[in-house]
């Protein structure tokens, strides 16, 4: 299957140009193609370190493959001055062009925004870092569970008498990449406005701040160590049952008069040192053994069920009971798709819905070089000059 533009979705008919390794860059630009743009993916001979990762599927690795779909593949090694050629000659011709080197690198290779911006002045360049343009740490490496780390983000999810926690899942680089993807769609609108495109900064420290706006303030009459745990005093939060756990959100006064009446707790609901959520933190003592008492004479689905849409829940569940969920099925989240060496497989699609402009189907993340030849001969070169790039390892 030839992969190209034209593929429907409100991004349709848009190029971009993914030089970016890992998560934060790369799902960027994931969501960019899920919108219907054109992705290209230009990986350095050694590939996207992301590939390197482990996984228990031995043909290609599982994060690389839930990072990349819907991208046509090709393999430049920019250090040489013939595959900058080519990448200039893509370049042309894009729309967006993502990387994530550190801040001193793309004036090494020739492609900083300054530099691409006079070969394309509509050129959308999105560069994504670990700390920023400009300050102490601007060319140190960043990775998600730095930043986490950094930003308080594992002090505050650790107990308050413990060792800080990361939070897995990448949940800084993911939502960097929501940064990217939105970042990017802001610049393309405003480019129909101004024809001319720009540059866009994403980095993971703006990330990780910008995911704890309801803890970055601090009023000028408080001293520094102030309370910025927003957890509700331990009603809200996961409880034991029976069998398994059991997430509840009982923070409004009627989701809380239903968890009491659901769970026979009846006087709690009536007893007003318990009728808002500060003052049931200040009581969890007192509440906690209660609920979980009352908790254990189910299962955790047996709650799920009873609770119904009157208590906010869900029993914990493992990500592989997602792919035959009811509810997934019915938003259309999960595709097939088919990769060499791996053959068929689930994985997920279809991050937002739009209702004029209908998303494509997407397609597996690119084999390496997958498409190497075919975006080559798209540029121009022949079949000859082609195969003395590949001799000289400029391209694979």
């Amino acid at each position: 299957m030839e992969q190209n533009v034209g593929r429907g979705g409100p991004l349709s008919g848009v190029r971009v140009l993914d030089l970016s390794a890992y998560i934060a860059g790369p799902y960027g630009c994931t969501l960019l193609a899920d919108q219907g743009a054109e992705v290209i993916k230009i990986e350095p001979p050694t590939g996207d370190n992301l590939r390197k990762y482990p996984s228990t599927l031995e043909a290609e690795s599982r994060a690389f493959l839930g990072v990349n779909r819907g991208k046509r593949g090709l393999v430049l090694d920019l250090k040489q001055t013939e595959a900058r050629d080519v990448l200039i000659a893509l370049v042309k011709g894009a729309d967006v062009l993502v990387h994530n080197f550190r801040p001193s690198v793309p004036a090494r290779l020739g492609i900083a925004y300054e530099q691409l911006r006079g070969i394309n002045p509509r050129l959308v360049y999105c560069a994504v870092t670990g700390y920023g343009e400009t300050g102490p740490n601007k060319d140190k490496a960043g990775y998600d569970q730095v930043l986490q780390t950094m930003t308080g983000m594992c002090t505050l999810q650790g107990p308050a008498d413990g060792p800080p926690e990361v939070l897995y899942g990448s949940v800084v680089d993911y939502y960097a990449a929501a940064l990217v993807a939105s970042g990017v769609s802001s610049a393309l609108f405003a480019r129909e406005k101004t024809g001319e495109g720009q540059y866009v900064g994403v980095s993971l420290l703006r990330s990780a701040l910008t995911m704890q706006s309801a803890r970055m303030i601090w009023a000028d009459s408080e001293p520094k160590d102030v309370g910025r745990d927003m957890r509700s005093g331990g009603i809200t939060g996961i409880h034991p049952t029976r069998e398994g756990y059991l997430y509840l959100s009982a923070n409004t006064p009627h989701f809380w008069k239903s968890l009491c009446a659901l769970t026979g707790l009846d006087a709690l609901a009536t007893d007003e040192r318990y009728d808002s959520v500060r003052k049931r933190a200040v009581h969890r003592d007192e509440i906690v053994p209660k609920l979980h008492e009352a908790l254990a004479q189910r299962t955790a689905l047996e709650w799920e069920a009873h609770f119904g849409d009157a208590v906010p829940c869900a029993a914990a569940r493992s990500v592989e009971d997602m792919f035959d969920d009811p509810q997934v099925l019915a938003e259309d989240m999960v595709a097939r798709f088919d990769y060499p060496g791996v053959g068929a497989y689930r994985g997920f699609k279809h991050p937002v819905r739009f209702s004029a402009t209908p998303l494509p189907e997407p397609f597996a993340a690119p084999a390496f070089g997958e498409h190497s030849d075919a975006l080559l001969r798209e540029t121009g070169l022949s079949g000859e000059a082609i195969e003395t790039l590949r001799a000289k390892r400029a391209v694979l």
